[in-house]
């Protein structure tokens, strides 16, 4: 990627120069687009750039208010914090695996199907075995003529799983994002969530030690179905949707 950068003290003066960068980087950033990252040297004397997110003053406004909200929200309902089945999920606002601000709000009228989880996990039966579950959610769903459904995967990572890896982590996977998104945002947002939808994370290093938890929103934005844990069937949630 060719990059028009500030000066890096110490370092270099501001100047147009090549980077290397992930594919997934290449897929989200656009031309012309201001960027942040973390620059990375090389063995080769070659620079690459990681940890690379959209520097739009008016999405970053917008994602920075709301989880200010959340957070406010979060110590406002105390030990109430966690959402019952029943009540209407928290606003929000993140990036999507595209780099577009998400407003939870457009997924109104909607049916939702969310889960967290983070691109590094290493146990077959945790993360990636959710994200199994969601694309065969979505391909039975499409089968049994829902059309109103969008799936929602919020990462548990937002330190490593920028928009760019996200969308890797989709294209190695073949994964349909026409009403699949990707989320990832402020570290402090995501912890609100998880505290609001009642999962635990702890962060070991690369490992994050985590609950797992699958919910289907109605269209009115509350919460209609719950499940905990690994074992549960897509074609469970598939018959709660024809509902």
């Amino acid at each position: 990627m060719i990059v028009r950068h500030d000066p890096i003290e110490d370092l270099m003066p501001a100047m147009t120069m090549e980077f290397l960068v992930s594919p997934g980087d290449v897929a989200v950033i656009k031309p012309g687009q201001r960027i942040r990252a973390r620059l990375i040297p090389s063995a080769n004397d070659d620079w690459r750039l990681e940890s690379i997110w959209p520097d739009d003053a008016a999405s970053e406004a917008a994602v920075t208010a709301r989880a200010q909200a959340l957070r406010q929200e979060t110590m406002i309902r105390g030990k109430n914090a966690y959402r019952e089945v029943g009540e209407a999920i928290p606003d929000f606002a993140l990036y999507d695996q595209d780099a577009r601000v998400v407003q939870s709000t457009r997924f109104r009228g909607k049916q939702i199907m969310l889960n967290f989880i983070f691109t590094r996990c290493p146990v077959a039966t945790m993360c990636p075995a959710a994200t199994a579950k969601m694309m065969q959610t979505q391909r039975l769903a499409r089968e049994a003529g829902v059309t109103n459904l969008e799936l929602v995967s919020i990462t548990l990572d937002p330190d490593y799983d920028t928009p760019g890896v996200l969308k890797e982590y989709a294209q190695q996977r073949g994964i349909d994002t026409s009403n699949f998104s990707f989320l990832t945002g402020p570290e402090a947002a995501i912890k609100d969530l998880l505290v609001q939808f009642g999962v635990i994370a702890e962060s070991d290093g690369d490992l994050i030690k985590h609950t797992l938890a699958t919910l289907l929103i109605d269209a009115d934005g509350r919460i209609a179905h719950r499940t905990d844990g690994s074992v549960w069937e897509p074609k469970e949630f598939v018959a709660k949707m024809k509902k």
